[in-house]
């Protein structure tokens, strides 16, 4: 499926305000990461500590898109989008006025988890608007607002070497404004679904709670990384926060431009095929990680392996939009609710295990069996699913 065919059909503006509410929610969703090693020297944090304030954020946004995702249908896509983004202010305003203990920076990181329910309304809104052989490249369209983690890397840590990380989270309310702003001209409500079902009802459903686990190590390893890098690059190679959120940005592009490709790729080979394929990826390059490289190959290996979570990402939203086509929304928030905590899982077990053992080998090892044991359920979900097309009997 091809962007030519995609101004055939659907509402172009629509999505173009979907990818822009989902960019500039990921900005402030990661923006404790972004800013961590300017905050960690600043509260003199321990590597535990450090991991937990990058994972909270991960954390809250799963709660948030479980919330989002069983009330959009009641409310409307567009009316809680406007919602979010509005709410999404209050902890930026906190960030900015006060954050003076470590206590005060997670109780924020909880708040931006607001920015994170934004997958449960930017790619529904999106998703509705086209039919099923679009999918995989309209979610991943509307995904690649994920590349918000990269504007953050690259433009925070800058801001808070001139004015401080806590003007950094005032200047960052300007784009949040301009977003709502523009969503409210452009996005349009999308045609109504038939009996829509909560997101946590989803989970008796099989094929919802596989799809759950495949994002929980897809996604979870995207924003797990795209936040704790800049951390990660500070600690392990003793580079300057400038520098070392630079190379995860470098990191992030990966895994954000990869996403719309992976989408576009399941819909030709397979949703499942491109998983698998990613999550062998993952497990080779996460295996190789733990043999802690150079600073140069580590860059080049991380550069790959987000983009293989970004190719995996794209795949796993096009299995939602073919397996569950009249419960995109529901399905969004629960599915993103795992990938949410896959990021906090991730970040707070580098840091604790960092902590614990003074290496990241472990980290990157248990990453690699993880993402073995994912593999291999994709490829026993690829013949349950070939098997057993949309609509069959279990």
């Amino acid at each position: 499926m091809s962007l030519r065919d995609l101004r055939r059909t659907g509402n172009a503006p629509t999505l173009l305000a979907a990818l822009a509410y989902f960019d500039v929610s990921f900005m402030v969703w990661v923006l404790l990461g972004a800013l961590g090693p300017v905050i960690a020297a600043d509260l003199a944090l321990s590597p535990a500590q450090k991991g937990l304030m990058v994972a909270v954020p991960a954390l809250a946004g799963s709660g948030f898109r479980l919330l989002l995702g069983s009330i959009v249908d009641r409310v409307g896509l567009r009316r809680a989008g406007l919602v979010g983004m509005a709410l999404t202010l209050v902890p930026l305003a906190w960030g900015a006025l006060a954050a003076t203990t470590y206590a005060q920076v997670l109780g924020i990181g909880v708040l931006l988890g607001i920015a994170g329910g934004s997958f449960a309304v930017a790619l529904p809104i999106a998703s509705r608007w086209y039919p099923p052989e679009q999918q995989g490249l309209v979610l991943g369209i509307a995904g690649a607002g994920n590349s918000g983690t990269i504007v953050a890397a690259l433009v925070a840590p800058r801001i808070a070497e001139v004015v401080g990380w806590h003007a950094t989270f005032a200047i960052a309310m300007l784009p949040v404004a301009a977003t709502w702003a523009l969503f409210a001209w452009l996005a349009k409500e999308p045609p109504a679904v038939a009996v829509p079902r909560s997101a946590l009802s989803m989970l008796r459903e099989v094929d919802a709670r596989w799809l759950c686990v495949f994002y929980l190590v897809t996604f979870g390893g995207f924003v797990g990384f795209t936040g704790y890098l800049p951390i990660f690059y500070v600690d392990r190679f003793g580079v300057v926060a400038v520098t070392g959120a630079a190379y995860a940005a470098l990191c992030a592009s990966a895994g954000s431009l990869l996403r719309p490709v992976g989408g576009a790729l399941a819909d030709r080979l397979g949703g499942t095929t491109v998983l698998l394929g990613g999550l062998v990826v993952v497990g080779v390059l996460a295996a190789t990680l733990a043999t802690l490289p150079g600073l140069a190959a580590t860059v080049v290996l991380m550069f790959f392996l987000v983009g293989a979570f970004g190719i995996g990402n794209g795949a796993v939203f096009q299995l939602v939009g073919v397996r569950f086509p009249r419960e995109v929304a529901p399905m969004t928030g629960l599915v993103g609710a795992a990938g949410g905590l896959g990021g906090f899982l991730l970040a707070l077990g580098l840091g604790s295990l960092a902590d614990a053992t003074g290496t990241f080998a472990a980290g990157f090892a248990c990453l690699a069996a993880a993402a073995a044991l994912a593999a291999l359920a994709a490829a026993t979900r690829d013949r349950v699913w070939r098997a057993r097309p949309v609509g069959a009997t279990a």
